[in-house]
């Protein structure tokens, strides 16, 4: 029987508390349509979601970062989805759930994300959620970003718990590999972003969740125990 007197929630964003494939994916098929190219298929850009802007770029338009055209073209990607950055966005079937189980139980969350606080703000601040997050911690507030466990420490540190005391949720290996450096307990989420060659069994997560409607019941059995 698990012990741990949990204190804190902690998310990844796109691809495990939001859904946000859809905007990217219509702001890189805006930047091939500029670039004289026809349209990706959404459901092959979605897999490369959460490796970030460079790989979209990479996928794309075949450029390798120190390319002559790829910085052009990352930074108009990121300037075709901020304008348009929460069009399609929502919350994943079951988070709000989740996130109205937590506020009821005055249980705290937050967000630890790869996405530059540029976007993230832009993006939270269209989102409604039934409490808003308590840290929100990007790449800009910290030295290192995950995999290293940086993030997951800053956030122990706001909630005045030990990292132990932390659930961490992600859809990437990185995110897993972020929250075992620190020992936090990790939820492995393969309803996001998962690539083919991806193999979450793998990532050695404590937990893992294919459907996110199973989160409410999952994290109600953890703080119960």
């Amino acid at each position: 029987m698990n012990t741990v007197n949990y204190q804190a929630v902690m998310f990844d964003l796109d691809g495990t508390l939001l859904d946000t494939a859809d905007d990217l994916a219509a702001a890189l098929n805006r930047l091939r349509i500029e670039q004289k190219l026809p349209p990706l298929d959404k459901a092959k850009i979605r897999l490369s979601v959460s490796n970030g802007a460079a790989a979209l770029i990479q996928q794309a338009f075949n450029e390798e970062p120190g390319s002559d055209n790829f910085e052009s073209l990352r930074s108009r990607l990121l300037e075709l989805y901020l304008l348009n950055v929460a069009v399609h966005t929502k919350a994943f079937s079951g988070i709000d759930q989740l996130l109205q189980w937590l506020t009821d139980n005055q249980i705290g969350w937050g967000i630890a994300t790869n996405k530059p606080e540029l976007y993230t703000q832009a993006l939270l601040e269209q989102m409604r959620f039934p409490s808003p997050p308590s840290i929100v911690i990007c790449p800009d507030h910290v030295t290192h970003r995950k995999p290293d466990p940086e993030s997951l420490l800053l956030a122990a540190t706001h909630f005045g718990c030990s990292p132990q005391e932390i659930i961490y949720l992600g859809d990437h290996k990185r995110d897993i590999d972020c929250g075992k450096a620190c020992g936090a307990t990790t939820i492995a989420c393969t309803y996001g972003y998962i690539e083919p060659q991806d193999d979450p069994a793998q990532w050695h997560a404590d937990h893992t969740v294919s459907d996110p409607l199973q989160l409410p019941k999952l994290l109600r059995q953890l703080f119960r125990n």
